[in-house]
């Protein structure tokens, strides 16, 4: 691979700047909420980039997309815990949308790495 570290690509730092938006939103999201659908959000907001990074510190092709595939899932897990906000009307429609887009920027930049790496066999 080309780059020296996780830290350098793109879709890590993508990850992270989603982890860091949902973490904020959270705070907004009711308290009864705490161990629910707060912590689970958070959960798979902060599997998105720690299964990159993981990936990347793999050995083989084959694994890195494995773990690319689990953060595509956690990613999915999460815009659906966000459109579940969204019904419950637990956030404002701006903090909804940004989440979102940020949410499936990344997820396509995944499907997009994933695709490259599928066809390199």
């Amino acid at each position: 691979m080309d780059k020296k570290s996780y830290t350098e690509l793109y879709v890590w730092q993508k990850g992270m700047d989603l982890v860091e938006e949902i973490y904020r939103i959270t705070t907004k999201i009711p308290e009864g909420e705490k161990y629910g659908l707060i912590a689970q959000m958070r959960r798979a907001a902060v599997s998105v980039p720690s299964n990159i990074a993981e990936g990347y510190g793999r050995i083989t092709t084959k694994e890195y997309v494995n773990f690319l595939a689990i953060a595509r899932g956690s990613n999915a897990e999460l815009e659906t815990q966000l459109l579940i906000c969204k019904r419950l009307g637990y956030l404002s429609d701006i903090d909804l949308e940004k989440s979102l887009m940020l949410s499936r920027e990344v997820g396509k930049m995944v499907s997009v790495i994933i695709n490259k790496l599928a066809t390199k066999k």
